[in-house]
């Protein structure tokens, strides 16, 4: 499955957010991009698993969408 985050860069930490629209609960954070891709992954992956009784999941795949704030 394909989810997209909406991904900003925080100026004051440094860091990359991103949340999954819809999920609730679903953001992360990381120090690259990359990280943060991890991160999404495994917590989409933690929205899902509790969603699904029996623990079918499929593979998931994190298409990250960066956002450029002011």
């Amino acid at each position: 499955m394909h989810y997209a985050a909406i991904v900003e860069h925080c100026k004051k930490t440094g860091l990359y957010v991103g949340h999954v629209p819809g999920f609730a609960g679903a953001y992360s954070q990381g120090e690259t991009l990359d990280e943060l891709k991890r991160n999404m992954q495994e917590v989409i992956e933690l929205v899902l698993e509790d969603d699904e009784p029996h623990g079918g999941l499929s593979a998931v795949n994190v298409n990250l969408e960066i956002s450029r704030s002011t």
